[in-house]
């Protein structure tokens, strides 16, 4: 009788969840085993009557002899598919962004004009924190590269802000450097 009232409780759950939820196509519900055939039968009535409700078309199977009801069900409404997917800021959407020994040779570059033009000034680098490992790794790193040629530190700083092609250059105010 305790089997039986649960597997009621369940069965009017299992029906406001199907219409609550839309759901549609084949479901099966796995109900606790009962060994009495009228409760069975009064099972598959009370499922029934709780999808009476239920406006869409649907068929109820009697439990099979594993305690498995099948019904079938058209959902209501039509799939609202919702696209939360964003164009990346940093490929454009290509998937495909320079490689960072090529991002390394544009920054030398603009560091060779930032020389060129205010070599006493002092000098630092903002960049995401990939590539500030990409320019620290390895001995003699890019960083000390920098300070044998331009015999001036250029200190690299980190910023999980940025992009990953993203760097500024900065003097010793903390002002960005213009390149244009």
């Amino acid at each position: 009788q305790t089997i039986f009232g649960v597997n009621l409780e369940a069965a009017e759950e299992i029906a406001r969840q199907i219409r609550l939820r839309d759901i549609g196509g084949l479901i099966i519900i796995d109900f606790i085993d009962m060994k009495n055939q009228e409760h069975k039968k009064q099972l598959a009535k009370a499922m029934e009557d709780f999808m009476k409700k239920d406006r869409s078309q649907h068929t109820i199977l009697p439990l099979s002899k594993f305690g498995l009801m099948q019904i079938t069900r058209e959902r209501a409404r039509p799939e609202v598919a919702v696209d939360t997917a964003e164009v990346c800021p940093t490929c454009g959407g290509t998937g495909k962004v320079n490689a960072t020994i090529l991002l390394t040779d544009d920054i030398e570059r603009d560091l060779e004009f930032i020389m060129q033009s205010r070599p006493r000034s002092p000098l630092s680098l903002r960049v995401h924190p990939y590539l500030e490992a990409f320019l620290k790794k390895g001995m003699p790193n890019k960083q000390m590269r920098w300070f044998l040629k331009y015999n001036k530190w250029v200190r690299i700083v980190p910023h999980t802000d940025y992009q990953l092609t993203e760097y500024r250059f900065y003097d010793g105010n903390d002002d960005e450097i213009r390149l244009n």
